[in-house]
């Protein structure tokens, strides 16, 4: 629904920022898919290499929304897009804001919990989108109030750096650690 909802309104707006957040939302239910297919499976997983090839594909996803954030908040500079007001986008990403920090941090508590890190790693997703709806939030209030149609784009390019940011992270993470031993292969 948040994606139907994020790019009619960013549609109507010509907000670039708007679609891309709406875009976020896909990306977002990909990593979910992840790690619950990797939670989900409980065959012997030997040296954790379904939990390191989740953590890769979780990356590659951040990777992905920051291209998408960056080309699209490129896009919009170069061409000085001048987004219009969006007060239901405004009221909308308040909420939703809001609700993706509430969701992290249940998230996070729970990946601990189950010692999950591919659980950790979507709460890091879960909050870039918190981060991403804030970040849309302030630029389209900005827009609304001081005619800074800049903040549209310039917010997205903000969250593209996280995105890669966390891309890394995530990436790192995925390498073998805590005592992996591989399994050497069949000559």
């Amino acid at each position: 629904m948040e994606v139907v909802v994020t790019i009619a309104l960013g549609i109507q707006a010509r907000s670039l920022a708007l679609i891309a957040f709406g875009s976020d939302s896909v990306i977002e239910i990909f990593a979910s898919s992840v790690v619950i297919r990797n939670l989900s499976d409980r065959r012997r997983d030997p040296g954790d290499r379904r939990v390191h090839r989740s953590l890769r594909l979780i990356a590659l996803a951040f990777w992905l929304l920051g291209g998408l954030l960056l080309l699209a908040s490129i896009r919009g500079l170069v061409l000085a897009s001048r987004p219009e007001s969006s007060p239901l986008g405004i009221a909308y990403l308040a909420v939703t804001a809001v609700a993706m920090f509430g969701l992290a941090f249940l998230k996070q508590a729970t990946a601990r919990e189950l010692k999950s890190e591919t659980l950790s790693a979507e709460a890091s997703m879960t909050f870039l989108d918190g981060c991403l709806s804030t970040g849309i939030l302030m630029a389209l209030v900005l827009n609304t109030a001081l005619g800074w149609w800049w903040t549209d784009a310039s917010a997205a390019m903000v969250v593209a750096g996280f995105a890669a940011f966390e891309g890394v992270q995530h990436w790192r993470e995925s390498a073998p650690h805590d005592g992996f031993t591989p399994i050497a292969d069949p000559e």
